[in-house]
């Protein structure tokens, strides 16, 4: 039997709670990691998994070998990049989650310019509009909007994504001006789920202080583009990322409404699952992140 691919088949069945899963990461077949995890549990002489119809989950000692084997692979795992990397070339897998909006703006450019200097890195990009579980999806890192909950996780800050209310001239030159905060309850206002401190509250800040404004939206949505695309069409005001709308802004397609004020910011961070045991490609690819993340206008 070959000891570390079968530890590597019980961790990640556990990890993500289905052999096919684990399969489906490991680049084998389910009935293979099957006859591992069996194997395993021979070796050990000892159940590791409980087995029902709905999922796995492991026993008193499966728990303890899953424990220490995570960190016995992650540790073997990053000792063998390292030796390997002597050269200075980096290669090998790189697991990355990220949201939608910054992804398809920005990360994938920074992603490319990464691989360009370090052409042997293969990279997995999940963008999704969630917080993805590092450990149990098989993420080695993710960047995140609003600040991660997990006590398990390494997190450095980035900044905050600026946010900011905009319009297409049309519509700024054709509608009632917007002088003050309370003005916005006479425009068509689309908002993006996530801004709103309530269901009819927009927190808008100036100087330092915060205020919720009572605002009706016409339209309030997950995606970013289609949010843009609205205001673009010139139908109403609408809230954006400060660095989604800065071509936009620079040409005069689209012109600040209440330029005084910004939405309240979110911040941005990078999260990573161990700081002791960390792949070369995983901690590199954080030092290479983190500056080219900052230097995005509309992340401050």
């Amino acid at each position: 039997m070959d000891l570390a691919l079968a530890l590597r088949a019980f961790v990640r069945t556990v990890e993500r709670g289905s052999m096919t899963a684990a399969a489906r990461d490991l680049g084998v077949s389910q009935p293979a990691v099957s006859k591992l995890v069996r194997n395993l549990e021979a070796h050990a002489r000892t159940r590791l998994l409980e087995r029902s119809s709905r999922a796995l989950s492991p026993t008193t000692p499966g728990l303890r070998l899953y424990e220490a084997s995570r960190g016995a692979l992650a540790m073997i795992d990053a000792a063998i990049e390292e030796a390997r990397n002597e050269t200075g070339s980096l290669d090998g897998p790189l697991r990355l989650h990220g949201p939608v909006c910054l992804g398809e703006s920005r990360l994938h450019a920074i992603v490319a310019d990464f691989q360009g200097l370090h052409p042997g890195v293969s990279v997995r990009l999940t963008l999704e509009n969630r917080a993805a579980d590092l450990i149990h999806e098989g993420f080695d890192l993710a960047i995140r909007m609003g600040r991660p909950v997990e006590q398990n996780v390494v997190i450095r800050r980035i900044g905050l994504i600026q946010r900011i209310l905009v319009a297409s001239p049309a519509y700024a030159t054709r509608c009632k001006p917007v002088l003050e905060p309370g003005d916005l309850l006479d425009h068509a206002l689309f908002v993006s789920d996530t801004v709103l401190s309530r269901a009819d509250a927009l927190p808008l800040c100036r100087g330092g202080k915060t205020t919720d404004v009572t605002v009706k939206p016409v339209l309030t949505t997950n995606n970013a583009q289609v949010l843009i695309n609205a205001v673009l069409a010139g139908r109403g005001i609408g809230t954006a990322q400060a660095q989604l709308v800065a071509a936009e802004l620079a040409d005069g397609r689209l012109v600040r409404v209440l330029a005084d004020y910004e939405i309240q910011p979110t911040e941005l961070y990078i999260t990573y699952s161990s700081a002791r045991f960390l792949r070369p490609t995983v901690r590199s690819f954080v030092d290479f992140a983190i500056p080219a993340l900052r230097r995005i206008d509309g992340i401050l």
